[in-house]
């Protein structure tokens, strides 16, 4: 009787990761580009993938992006809030199928290069 209370345990545990979701997960985007980014498979309290913007008011419009598992209970919603003074604005929007929220992730390269673009068109604005 204890091989089959085993067998059980551990084919539950196989059901339950063959059952998680897939989610692209992303701490940080701009632009839509997703830097640092990597696949999670969310745990049975988050049961959507999500696509995040967090806008702050007062950047205009420099919006930030995340991306991950989610609660459902926060699909479609909007949400404000402040910090450091300066309020912001979220946004979610969720899907429920494996890898839904979005692309591959732009690495280090790609960074390096968006980095190098933008120190180029300062040092032509700087004068002597």
């Amino acid at each position: 009787m204890d091989n089959f209370w085993r067998a059980v345990i551990i084919l539950s545990g196989f059901i339950a990761t063959a059952q998680s979701l897939q989610c692209r997960q992303c701490s940080i985007g701009v632009f839509g580009a997703c830097f640092f980014g990597n696949d999670i498979s969310c745990d049975i309290a988050t049961a959507s993938c999500f696509r995040g913007e967090a806008q702050f008011n007062a950047t205009g419009s420099l919006s930030l992006h995340i991306r991950g598992c989610l609660d459902s209970d926060l699909c479609g919603k909007t949400l404000t809030g402040s910090l450091l003074g300066a309020g912001y604005t979220t946004s979610f929007q969720c899907c429920t199928t494996d890898l839904c929220n979005g692309a591959a992730s732009v690495q280090l390269p790609l960074m390096a290069i968006l980095c190098a673009a933008i120190l180029s068109s300062l040092w032509g604005t700087w004068e002597l």
